[in-house]
């Protein structure tokens, strides 16, 4: 029953942003609110209940099963990629690239206002 709970908690979140979403004509899509939504109230909470915990346990014991619409939908598919190889893999290369500088320039952005020097400060006045 711990699951079912669980998978309903997940799910009234999903739905919660979607409707939100819709209604206020926000440009994300409403799992992705939802996510963030349920995201805030388990560290406001600080910890997630048991239920839940089960229930996505055991979808990502399962999250390869998810896959299998993708690998079917290439498959269909194949012939379109086939005649459109080089503009997919030049949008995935520069994707890739792009996304691997702006996660390196954000992780020395946040190291540099986080960590702070561990030594004796100088003063200026010296």
């Amino acid at each position: 029953m711990a699951f079912i709970h669980g998978i309903t908690m997940l799910l009234v979140y999903q739905l919660v942003g979607e409707v939100t979403v819709r209604l206020a004509d926000v440009p994300i899509p409403g799992p992705v609110l939802g996510m963030v939504m349920l995201f805030a109230t388990l560290w406001i909470r600080g910890q997630a209940p048991d239920s839940l915990e089960q229930a996505s346990s055991a979808l990502l014991a399962h999250l390869s099963l998810l896959f299998v619409p993708a690998g079917v939908g290439m498959m269909a598919h194949f012939d379109r990629i086939a005649e459109e190889w080089l503009p997919i893999t030049l949008a995935l290369l520069l994707s890739t690239i792009i996304t691997m500088v702006a996660t390196a320039l954000i992780m020395q952005f946040t190291t540099r206002w986080l960590v702070r020097p561990s030594g004796p400060e100088k003063s200026h006045d010296d």
